[in-house]
């Protein structure tokens, strides 16, 4: 399968972009594959099917597809460079998400409890949640939420958002480019 994808493609490693060895199916060779879904993945046509790119990533590079799940390490979907794509599962994938749209405090685990009129952390380990105390201060709430992510080890990017904003700019162009 390796080879089939070589054959067909360039992939640049530091980029995680892949390129069109040959024209078809209207696409010009040189042109970059790929088209951009609404949830942040790349999507390429290869081998008759719709297949993710990460996927296609670590096939190109380790000769296999990846035996569970890819995680991408900076959080942004489209990026998939081979340094930013590790093999993972579920319970370590959830150890390294962006932070919820609807998270009003800022930070992972962290939340107002209103009955108590204090801060709650919490952090949930293999489908278990953990309470990790109730804090006036917003502050040690974060501490102590931030100590758990490290003794549970969690990735330092856990948390962290990603700008939905210029990855649109960027692929909205890719995308206009591939049709």
């Amino acid at each position: 399968m390796q080879e089939m994808l070589i054959s067909q493609f360039t992939y640049n490693s530091n980029t995680g972009i892949f390129t069109r060895k040959t024209s078809s199916g209207g696409k010009k060779q040189g042109t970059i594959a790929g088209t951009l879904r609404k949830d942040g993945y790349i999507e390429i046509r290869f081998n008759g099917k719709k297949e993710l790119a990460h996927r296609l990533a670590w096939l190109y590079v380790h000769g296999k597809y990846p035996k569970q799940q890819l995680d991408h390490i900076n959080h942004d979907r489209s990026d998939n460079s081979i340094c930013n794509l590790r093999e993972s599962d579920d319970c370590l994938n959830m150890k390294n998400k962006t932070r919820y749209r609807n998270n009003s405090s800022g930070v992972c685990g962290v939340n107002w409890y209103k009955p108590s009129n204090k801060w709650n952390a919490q952090i949930q380990i293999e489908g278990k949640k953990i309470n990790l105390g109730y804090f006036i201060e917003f502050h040690e709430a974060v501490n102590a939420r931030k100590n758990a992510e490290v003794l549970y080890g969690f990735h330092e990017n856990h948390g962290n958002e990603f700008d939905d904003e210029l990855l649109k700019a960027y692929y909205g162009e890719l995308n206009d480019s591939n049709k």
